[in-house]
């Protein structure tokens, strides 16, 4: 009776271990990747796509109205669709998914020993050993685990917001470059137009030997210098076009037939307070922040390895049915730090945690240094401005007189297109000018990560839902 009770426990006991293996075995369903298929899912992107109309609603952010897209709502729109979030998502799902990992108490183990013995006759010669084998964590090493992977998770959360500032800058530079292309091109082929004019009027010159062939010569060398800067900015439109597309995270056949609207850009204001948002902008970036997190986090791995040079304890409750007697017995195991007190691991540790606070010094030194060279380019290339838009008005009344003196016939239309070209080309200077003004003053929102350009996007924009 006593074998067959032993036997029952053990069957028992074997059956308990398969059906909590069976149940921790919970089915994950694939999910293969194929490249042609996500291809050309990308190529497909829209920005009449639905979703990404729903999502912009979501953001309070008015839907475009007759194709006409406006740079907040091309910023939403590379938060939508743009792989760097993607990614940066991901990453923080990482980072939250590991804090359960590290939240997580280790299995307990379980051993199953029988045994025969050959050399007794008995018919009980059996002998069947159970252990179950408990891991006890101590001295608080599963919570600075997971206090590090709870830092490590605050870090990536920064890193999202840090991503979203990225893709809001690429979108701003490459629509503001775009304009500036075609306000270039613009103003290139009128420049064209009339040194084609005065090339013709001069020809007609030369031929009743009213010039000569030198000056003729020359003017034909300008109009085709101008032909080849209309080609070379159209090119440049087109290199415009692609990085906006990119910027945002669509193929460059989503633009077409967009309405660009350029407001934005033009009518941009200067920030009022630049020495507050530095400081604000050396404590509150979101990078800044992701370095204290990950600082932070190097605390709890320190912590963690000075509680590892204390040993764990291991308890093991056990049950052996030797040849008809019940034995019962409990062990209890710890490692003994006779060859090390983890003492490299402690070192790696400290290492890593000077190596974040070094980090954390040299990020804070690089914003120093871009808020520094963005406002040095602010001043200069505003100051730049100033002086084309005085340039650009001299001309301007200059321009005027010309009209008034040909009218009233006292010059020729030689003359007059003369200072027309010259005019066009003042305006060309001043476009520079304006465009080098906004560049700077892009640099300094991405510097002092507040908006000047946009308003801020709204905490919806995070709320991603993704094709």
């Amino acid at each position: 009776m006593r074998e067959f009770s032993g036997r029952r426990a053990g069957r028992t006991g074997c059956l308990a271990i398969l059906a909590l293996t069976l149940a921790s075995c919970a089915s994950i369903p694939p999910r293969p990747l194929v490249a042609d298929s996500n291809a050309a899912s990308l190529e497909a992107r829209e920005l009449d796509d639905p979703r990404l109309l729903a999502f912009l609603a979501a953001a309070d952010a008015s839907a475009p109205a007759g194709g006409r897209w406006d740079l907040h709502q091309l910023t939403l729109a590379a938060v939508y669709f743009h792989p760097d979030l993607d990614v940066a998502d991901a990453q923080l799902a990482v980072a939250q998914a590991a804090i359960r990992t590290a939240a997580q108490r280790p299995n307990p183990s379980f051993n199953l020993t029988p045994q025969f013995n050959a050399t007794n006759a008995n018919p009980t010669a059996w002998t069947i050993g159970t252990a179950i084998n408990l891991l006890l964590e101590l001295f608080g090493k599963r919570e600075a685990r997971t206090d590090e992977a709870k830092a490590l998770t605050e870090a990536a959360r920064f890193d999202v917001a840090n991503v979203s500032w990225q893709v809001r800058g690429r979108v701003r530079a490459a629509m503001l470059a775009l304009w500036g292309a075609e306000q270039r091109a613009g103003l290139i082929a009128r420049r064209r137009d009339l040194q084609t004019e005065l090339a013709a009027l001069v020809e007609r010159r030369l031929a009743a030997g009213d010039v000569s062939a030198l000056d003729a010569g020359r003017e034909r060398a300008n109009r085709d210098i101008l032909v080849l800067a209309v080609s070379d900015a159209a090119r440049d439109i087109a290199d415009a076009r692609v990085s906006l597309a990119s910027a945002i995270g669509v193929p460059v056949h989503a633009l077409t037939g967009l309405v660009l609207d350029y407001a934005a850009l033009a009518d941009a204001k200067q920030p009022s307070d630049v020495a507050t948002l530095r400081k604000t902008a050396l404590t509150a970036r979101s990078d800044v922040r992701a370095s204290l997190a990950r600082y932070a986090a190097s605390e709890a791995a320190l912590k963690l390895q000075l509680a590892n040079r204390l040993p764990n304890l291991s308890i093991g409750p056990g049950y052996q049915y030797d040849q008809g007697d019940n034995k019962f017995s409990l062990s209890l195991q710890t490692d003994l730090p006779v060859f090390n007190a983890n003492g490299g691991p402690v070192a790696e540790a400290m290492a890593h945690r000077r190596e974040a606070a070094a980090n954390f010094t040299a990020l804070q030194a690089g914003i120093i240094t871009e808020i520094d060279r963005a406002e040095a380019a602010r001043k200069s290339t505003g100051a730049s401005l100033v002086a084309a838009d005085t340039l650009a008005a001299q001309q301007a009344d200059r321009a005027r007189r010309n009209m008034r003196v040909f009218n009233a016939g006292a010059i020729d239309r030689v003359t007059l297109l003369t200072g027309e070209i010259d005019y066009a080309a003042g305006q060309e200077s001043r476009l520079q000018a304006l465009i080098a003004e906004r560049t700077a003053l892009g640099q300094l929102e991405d510097a002092l990560r507040v908006p000047i350009f946009t308003k801020a996007l709204p905490a919806a924009s995070t709320n991603r839902t993704m094709p």
